[in-house]
């Protein structure tokens, strides 16, 4: 139980950071999807119940706080969860280069899948998609840059809060 608390505090950390840049962007009409983020470490460090937890929460408060049909994001994190738990033994998890490309391949299937769920709500859906794939572009970038320090305040918080043992140690 501790271990989804922890985990999912600093999930909410991510999600006040993320909402944060979106809004310092929203000016540049640019908007931030690290959905992926949100998902690989639990689904590649945690076991199945407490990491499921933590990744159901923190949809639900992403879903709180967008203009989507709620349970959207609930939804496909739980989904990418289910499927990044099953490939885990075939992921060195242990490796951050191999974290990062798991959240990346993640985070593209799940904003692929969020944006063909939501596209007919516009007025001329092909227009919207340049938009989307600089969106996209942006989203993996800033994705790529920011998850070796998540991963590493998640692992150090797991520590800390004496869930899990140092491995530096």
């Amino acid at each position: 139980m501790r271990r989804t608390l922890f985990t999912f505090l600093t999930l909410l950390v991510l999600w006040v950071v993320v909402v944060q840049v979106n809004h310092a962007l929203a000016g540049a009409h640019v908007y931030l999807f690290v959905g992926g983020l949100f998902v690989a470490y639990a689904a590649l460090q945690l076991p199945l119940r407490g990491g499921l937890a933590a990744v159901l929460l923190a949809g639900l408060l992403c879903d709180a706080s967008v203009p989507v049909p709620f349970g959207l994001h609930t939804l496909l994190f739980a989904a990418a969860y289910a499927v990044i738990s099953n490939l885990r033994d075939h992921v060195p998890r242990d490796e951050t280069v191999a974290r990062v490309i798991v959240a990346l391949l993640a985070n593209l299937a799940m904003f692929l899948v969020f944006s063909f769920a939501l596209i007919g709500r516009g007025p001329v859906p092909a227009a919207v998609w340049p938009r989307l794939i600089f969106d996209l572009i942006c989203s993996q970038v800033f994705l790529a840059l920011v998850a070796p320090w998540f991963f590493a305040l998640q692992a150090r918080t797991l520590v800390l809060a004496r869930v899990e043992r140092d491995t530096l140690a």
